[in-house]
């Protein structure tokens, strides 16, 4: 089979899942070539991609975290950007980003998270018929421009520049992209810094971080609270929007399952919510660079090599999930990668795993039937992949 997971319409069109089906079952530490490049491992099984994520010691994130990433860009925040960095730097700056997505937080976060979810549901229901992304995108942004108290007459331009941030067609747009959110928050920041509150940022502004010296705190630099809220904001808004979206797809696709969940009430979503993550997970890949000579599934892996790991195909794996390509909303046990593993297990999971629950209850009791008006497009990235555009009818419950 032909193998050329840098062949961006092999995402638009959908067409990638067979491909890694099968690597998984020929090749799943696959040697891909690369166009000007020295080319990179592609690991697609589930077993070897956790044990890669777990392995801190032979491999780093420093060095980049996705295919296609600008050595220069990666370099000048790394370490200091919770995605391209390693511990100790890691450890110390998650300890205090994510005190915002605790337990506890969310506790009260929740009451701003149902009632973005039930105002968006409902305005979607109302028009009847519309582009779901229109409406699927607004969840996540409107919940973090809240947390970040950013001011309502920037929240679509924001939602806009974190996508193009992400998923531009090229490098040089999407360093222009994170350059006008860092000047962004820099202001942002400044401002919090004068007159805080208590949103997300006046917080982090304000708060302290461990060194590498026993029992020493310092705050937080300008540059570590701009590139984070950068990664923050990219979270928040990919995963709920493409899950959101492709949860809705999977639920026309498989209308028995439908059936169920509706059937089953709230008790039925959290397992639904874990199976929608599965079925569309947004992040593909990541990727690591080995720090020593090693191996990852009985392959010699050398010093400085990159590594991908392919979340989608280890959510496929049919040695971990039964009846993998089929989706069940009563899947248990479910224990997909959506939100990555080990120590760079997602910062936002809580909160994303909140905003579904809160959509497929939403969904279920204000939506009766859902009928496609027109042929689901996908974006072409092998990094955050998900759908484009979803035009459909909702029927309100009656």
């Amino acid at each position: 089979m032909k193998v050329d997971l840098l062949d961006p319409s092999l995402f638009e069109r959908g067409e990638f899942w067979p491909v890694l089906a099968w690597l998984r079952a020929n090749d799943p530490v696959h040697r891909h070539a690369e166009p000007d490049g020295p080319g990179f491992w592609v690991v697609s099984r589930y077993e070897d991609i956790v044990g890669v994520y777990g392995d801190q010691e032979n491999f780093s994130s420093r060095y980049g975290m996705r295919l296609d990433s600008d050595a220069e860009a990666v370099s000048a925040v790394a370490q200091r950007m919770l995605i391209v960095s390693d511990p100790p730097d890691h450890t110390h700056l998650k300890r205090v980003l994510g005190k915002m997505f605790a337990q506890a937080e969310l506790e009260t976060i929740g009451h701003l998270v149902r009632r973005v979810v039930h105002d968006v549901l409902t305005e979607a229901v109302e028009a009847g018929e519309l582009d779901f992304l229109d409406a699927a995108k607004k969840i996540p942004n409107h919940v973090v421009c809240s947390l970040m108290d950013i001011p309502r007459a920037d929240w679509e331009w924001v939602g806009d520049i974190t996508t193009e941030a992400f998923e531009g067609a090229d490098e040089e747009t999407r360093r222009a992209a994170h350059g006008e959110i860092f000047l962004y928050f820099t202001e942002l920041l400044a401002d919090r810094r004068k007159n805080p509150g208590t949103d997300f940022v006046s917080r982090v502004a304000h708060d302290r971080r461990a060194t590498d010296v026993p029992g020493e705190e310092r705050p937080l630099t300008d540059e570590e609270i701009v590139f984070n809220c950068n990664g923050v904001l990219a979270g928040a808004n990919e995963t709920t929007r493409y899950s959101s979206a492709g949860g809705v797809l999977a639920l026309i696709e498989n209308p028995d399952q439908w059936t169920v969940l509706r059937a089953g009430g709230p008790a039925a979503v959290p397992a639904a919510v874990e199976e929608v993550l599965r079925w569309t997970v947004p992040g593909v890949h990541a990727m690591r660079t080995a720090l020593r000579p090693t191996t990852v599934g009985g392959v010699r892996i050398g010093v400085g090599d990159r590594v991908t790991l392919w979340n989608v195909s280890a959510n496929r794996d049919e040695t971990v999930f039964p009846r993998a390509d089929r989706f069940e909303v009563t899947r248990s046990p479910n224990r997909h990668i959506s939100f990555g593993a080990g120590r760079h297990l997602c910062l936002g999971a809580r909160l994303a795993r909140m905003e579904l629950n809160a959509f497929l209850t939403g969904l279920t009791a204000l939506v009766d039937r859902m009928e496609l008006l027109g042929e689901p497009r996908y974006n072409a990235s092998n990094f955050t992949w998900g759908i484009s555009s979803l035009p459909l009818r909702l029927r309100a419950v009656p």
